[in-house]
């Protein structure tokens, strides 16, 4: 019997994992808001659905659902229009996936923190995750499992186009430090769980290495055999809000339970092996979601 997985905001990592479920069978239903993105989720094997619009009321079918669409100010996108339908149909589902940020703990000035650290998140974005998070956990009996996904880089997404076009800069905030996650490695922790559920669980996304940013923009160079570029310090350095406000939190993020409970080996557990093994890749492209902060 073919398994179905519907796919919430079908972005960047739901692709990584939705590759994987094809070759094996399974059939891949993605949402989006763009009928021209349809289109080309189509062509990759993708059935869709426009989100909102087309009627989920039977949620097509699924057993397995992953939800890669982000809350903002208003809430939780799917909850605010399925919530009754997902609360009906929980007893039915066998898993289902929400892909979070470890920006939900907060700032801890370099140290560490594990998914038992409580949530104290400085910015809005962490903020409405964390409301997200509690808001899901809610629907009784919903084969719920969390995500908490360090910063996603991977083919398509990672630092080499701005090395290479002269744009990359080295922010320097002392003391900064951030944890990543390769999205192959992403692909391969749902994968792992949705083979053995463990509903209430929940999962730190990183690699084995967490780094300041100017490090891996350094060492990029480094591969490309391309200049160091401009070292710049972070209170004089211009910058969006946006790119601003992920230096406002700095941790280092535990991964031993992807490793104990799930069996994970990552195939990149530092930014070194992710950056090699992207050498071979396309130039970077625009980043295809949002999905962590």
């Amino acid at each position: 019997m073919t398994r179905t997985l519907l796919s919430f905001g079908h972005g960047y990592s739901a692709r990584a994992l939705a590759a994987g479920l094809l070759h094996d069978g399974w059939r891949i239903v993605g949402t989006t808001r763009s009928p021209e993105r349809a289109l080309s989720l189509g062509k990759a094997g993708i059935e869709t659905a426009l989100f909102p619009g087309d009627d989920l009321s039977d949620l097509r079918g699924a057993k397995h659902i992953l939800v890669s669409a982000g809350p903002d100010a208003d809430g939780d996108p799917v909850l605010a229009r399925l919530r009754d339908t997902l609360a009906r149909a929980a007893r039915r589902l066998e898993w289902v996936g929400y892909l979070s940020t470890t920006g939900v703990y907060g700032d801890h000035g370099g140290g560490w923190v594990d998914e038992n650290t409580p949530l104290t998140p400085s910015t809005r974005r962490g903020q409405w995750r964390v409301a997200a998070e509690a808001e899901w956990r809610a629907i009784p009996g919903l084969p719920l499992h969390i995500f908490r996904l360090a910063g996603i880089y991977g083919p398509g997404r990672g630092p080499f186009a701005k090395v290479r076009n002269g744009t990359a800069r080295r922010i320097i905030k002392p003391g900064q430090v951030f944890s990543r996650i390769h999205v192959e490695d992403i692909a391969q922790v749902l994968a792992a769980s949705i083979a053995r559920p463990d509903p209430g669980a929940i999962y730190n996304l990183c690699d084995d290495d967490p780094a300041p940013p100017q490090d891996v923009i350094a060492h990029a160079a480094e591969l490309l055999g391309l200049p160091l570029p401009p070292a710049e310090d972070f209170a004089r350095a211009e910058m969006t809000p946006m790119a601003r406000s992920f230096y406002a939190e700095s941790k280092r993020v535990r991964n031993d339970r992807i490793k104990t409970d799930l069996g994970i080996t990552l195939r990149y557990p530092s930014y070194r092996d992710g950056l090699a093994a992207m050498l071979t890749d396309l130039p970077d492209a625009p980043p295809g979601d949002t999905t962590a902060g």
